[in-house]
């Protein structure tokens, strides 16, 4: 999920604080934007606020922030 790792700079926050945020590992983080592993719902809903988006662009299906 590229839009993950494009929101996480915009906002200058590092994978780890990312990781804080869901008490994973950094790691984990890092494979979220890779896609070797996506979030959960509870997870993208979480995401999506902390970066006040919508979760449709979150996860690529609207360009709509």
């Amino acid at each position: 999920m590229k839009r993950i790792r494009e929101l996480r700079k915009e906002r200058d926050v590092s994978q780890a604080d990312v990781g804080k945020l869901f008490k994973i590992t950094r790691q984990a983080v890092q494979r979220w934007e890779v896609g070797k592993s996506q979030p959960n719902i509870f997870q993208l809903i979480t995401l999506a606020d902390y970066f006040n988006v919508s979760i449709d662009y979150l996860v690529g299906r609207s360009d709509v922030r």
